[in-house]
């Protein structure tokens, strides 16, 4: 195996291990949008958002919230993504509270 082909075969291993790795988990994003509703009845549209970490929604909260993304959503009662009182957003489905309940404050991706 010549010098040349060698370095031509080990560049190729160096850039394919890079691209691999710039295409796992830290940016990916859902693909489409979560709409949601604060309680003063601003619409929101949210395009694309990451599938990491939590994602906080207006300080008024949220009554209603409609995923149009191709990932479900989980909603939480808290601005930190914890807490009991979470529900599970499908994809293509929507939610709203029931009355005389707390709102929405945030919100994580499941991946």
């Amino acid at each position: 195996m010549s010098v040349r082909r060698r370095l031509t075969t080990a560049t190729g291993a160096v850039l394919l291990t890079l691209a691999v790795a710039g295409c796992s988990g830290l940016g990916r994003s859902t693909v489409g949008t979560i709409e949601y509703e604060t309680q003063r009845e601003l619409v929101v549209t949210v395009t694309s958002p990451s599938v990491n970490g939590c994602h906080r929604l207006a300080p008024s909260g949220v009554t209603k919230v409609r995923n149009n993304s191709l990932t479900d959503i989980v909603m939480y009662r808290t601005r930190d993504c914890t807490g009991g009182n979470s529900i599970y957003v499908a994809t293509n489905t929507a939610n709203w509270t029931a009355p005389d309940t707390l709102p929405w404050r945030s919100y994580s991706v499941v991946h």
